[in-house]
């Protein structure tokens, strides 16, 4: 008897391991191949993550689950790093719907706030400032988004001239619109200096780290007292 298991097991252990099985659905499959392609990948991931957020921030507002002061600053932010997100796929991404409809995305809230309306449903159906908020709702909704989407671009290092004072003509021309800000918002002098400085540049020259840095620290302050100064 022992023989035979002796036997059984030489016989066992000497025979061919089973083979893996190497099909090609065991293989990894790389999205990308260059960091170039894997960025376009990351922003392509970066909008549909904006889209699916904005589809349930618009339904939760609809359903109530959420107030209007809770609902406007984070529609102003997705609006804004929508607009971002399409400045840096404009080649790769030039029709939205066209995207949504390859990754089945079924959002109709999110493509009407975002590719539609453009503004928060607070602003579009004029719902009354109930925050002690002074001003048009209209302009300081604007104004926010335009501040936000400024300083996204600036952290995205998009920083050339042509880039930048476009967005800072906006900005200024929307604050000036916004009547009940005092007449000592610093803000408005910053953003008016920034203008001068960009003024004296060429389209395509950039400004520097050092500038960028303080240009961010202006715009995130300017900001701040925007909004301290309407809660006054």
């Amino acid at each position: 008897m022992q023989n035979t298991y002796t036997s059984l097991y030489s016989s066992y252990s000497s025979s061919t391991p089973p083979q893996r099985n190497d099909s090609p659905m065991d293989q990894e499959v790389r999205l990308f191949t260059s960091n170039k392609d894997r960025e376009q990948y990351e922003n392509m991931a970066d909008l549909y993550s904006i889209i699916v957020a904005t589809e349930h921030l618009e339904r939760a507002y609809i359903r109530d689950a959420i107030t209007a002061q809770e609902y406007t600053p984070v529609c102003l932010k997705l609006i804004a790093q929508f607009k971002t997100a399409m400045n840096l796929l404009h080649d790769s991404v030039p029709d939205v719907q066209a995207f949504m409809r390859e990754y089945k995305l079924s959002c109709p809230a999110a493509t009407k706030r975002l590719l539609e309306i453009g503004v928060p449903a607070t602003v579009e159906h004029a719902t009354a400032d109930t925050s002690g908020a002074g001003g048009s709702v209209k302009y300081v909704a604007e104004t926010v988004q335009l501040f936000i989407t400024l300083m996204d671009s600036l952290k995205l290092n998009l920083v050339a001239k042509d880039q930048i004072h476009p967005q800072l003509g906006d900005l200024i021309q929307s604050v000036n619109k916004v009547s009940s800000l005092p007449a000592d918002y610093e803000g408005k002098a910053k953003i008016r200096d920034w203008l001068i400085t960009l003024n004296k540049m060429k389209a395509s020259d950039e400004i520097g780290p050092d500038q960028v840095r303080q240009l961010l620290f202006d715009l995130e302050s300017a900001h701040t007292e925007f909004h301290r100064c309407l809660s006054r």
